[in-house]
């Protein structure tokens, strides 16, 4: 075969080059409106990565059926903080219904007033104000004592002794409570002017059964117990600035029945010294009676707030069991008979450094139990943030309970984006080694920015579940 000539080949070059340009021509054009592929979300081994928290990392997210999308550790047990308290509210509902009242009552026996708790985790001095004024129209005949009654839970110091004393979300627990069993400590520079209130919002009368006395040294608040009060001692260096703090009370029915007969004295009747009773009298008379919100309230409440002595006295009325252990044992039970497993609970608030739980357990739990008990209506909206506690912008929604103790920072409930479907999930970020170190303090070093950078790791990886699977 002859070698083609270079006419040939210019040839054969240019008509192939006219064929593609008239190709071109009559190709249709590219669809604009079609919007490229969507990039993939990060993946969660990556964002952990960038987060760099040193910890230990568990979750669990969740079809729409309720079965495992993915998961990391879902079957490790961790510690749940407060997101124990998505449990409790479904127990207690159940137990209890959602409309169920506490009731605070007056009873008289002869010349005998009787301030008798119905275990009401919301009264406050506001409430008990209208109590005796109540009292103050409807008592009949000269009062030679006043009684305090508290025998409608057990009575229990302190919620979790391993935490330190002062903390004012470990307060007692009875039957008669009062300002979620706190009192509110103010003081001038230099720890003058020193007052303790059972603060409310329209009534704050003084609280004579606890004492606070600046000391020159020690720990920054110790307590003890003097004849009949309780007694707060505050090291100065607490006090070179003018302040304010919550204290928890360790003697709740002394507390209550004290700030009682203050405001039935501002209503004109002057009552005695109170007294504790174990027995109501059989012949015992009511005359005046306040009752709580219903418990569905009382239960947005305790979600929004995350206040513990509210968890642990729904819970203790829930199971009627003379303490929190085995309360909390009863509640496990409840969970374990409606295919929750992988639990170890020994409370209800989840404060106890002891408690278990499974990302596993509780994703079901708010993807199975809470879709049927209006368990959403209880939880709040959980804000966007970043890596510095700072609100950030987003269209990610989280309707969730938080959980949260030094070193453990935890997330439970619902995530969406618009033209996304809604993914259930329950993350647990738990520097468990941290956590024992910092046992009973109120602000180690480093956790309110390991807690920042937990939270905003989060919402990144909800963010990402959404993208994938809604």
């Amino acid at each position: 075969m002859k070698a083609a000539t270079r006419r040939q080949v210019l040839a054969g070059l240019l008509g192939t080059a006219l064929s593609g340009a008239a190709m071109a021509e009559t190709a249709p054009p590219p669809d604009l409106s079609t919007p490229p592929p969507r990039k993939p979300p990060p993946r969660p081994g990556r964002l952990i990565a960038e987060a760099g928290l040193g910890a230990r990392i568990s979750y669990a997210v969740l079809d729409p059926a309720g079965g495992l999308r993915e998961g990391r550790g879902a079957d490790r047990p961790v510690a749940p903080a407060s997101t124990l308290k998505i449990l409790t509210a479904l127990y207690a509902r159940d137990r209890l219904g959602k409309a169920h009242r506490f009731v605070t009552r007056v009873l008289q026996s002869g010349d005998m007033l009787i301030l008798a708790g119905g275990g009401d985790p919301t009264l406050d001095s506001d409430a008990l104000a209208m109590l005796a004024e109540q009292v103050a129209a409807n008592s009949a005949g000269k009062i030679a004592r006043l009684a305090v009654w508290g025998g409608a839970l057990p009575e229990i110091e302190e919620i979790s002794p391993a935490q330190a004393d002062h903390l004012s979300y470990n307060p007692a627990v009875s039957g008669l409570m009062l300002n979620f069993n706190r009192v509110h400590l103010g003081w001038q520079a230099g720890g003058s002017g020193m007052s303790l209130q059972a603060r409310a919002r329209a009534h704050s009368p003084a609280a004579y059964t606890v004492r606070a006395a600046p000391v020159g040294q020690g720990p920054l608040f110790a307590w003890r117990e003097e004849a009949g009060r309780e007694i707060w001692e505050v090291n100065r260096a607490a006090l070179r600035r003018a302040g304010s703090r919550w204290l928890p009370v360790r003697r709740p029915l002394r507390y209550a029945g004290d700030v009682f007969q203050t405001l039935c004295r501002a209503e004109g009747l002057a009552l005695p010294t109170p007294e504790i009773i174990g027995d109501l009298p059989g012949n015992a008379v009511e005359i005046a009676r306040i009752e709580s919100p219903p418990l569905d309230e009382i239960l947005g409440g305790m979600m929004e707030y995350s206040t513990n002595l509210t968890a642990e006295v729904v819970g203790l009325h829930a199971s009627g069991a003379p303490d929190l252990i085995a309360s909390a044992r009863d509640m496990q039970q409840w969970a374990e008979a409606r295919g929750i497993a992988g639990l170890e609970l020994y409370d209800h608030s989840g404060i106890s450094p002891r408690s278990r739980v499974t990302a596993r357990a509780m994703a079901e739990l708010v993807s199975g139990l809470g879709q049927g008990g209006a368990l959403r209506g209880l939880m709040t909206q959980v804000g966007l943030q970043d890596t510095r506690g700072r609100a950030a912008p987003g269209d990610l929604l989280l309707t969730a309970k938080t959980g949260t103790l030094n070193f453990v920072s935890n997330l439970a409930g619902y995530g969406r984006l618009p033209g996304h479907e809604e993914v259930v999930f329950a993350i647990y970020v738990n520097d468990m080694a941290r956590r024992a170190e910092s046992e009973g303090q109120e602000l180690p070093s480093g956790v309110v920015t390991w807690t920042y950078r937990a939270k905003h790791l989060q919402q990144r990886l909800v963010d990402s579940w959404v993208r994938r699977y809604g």
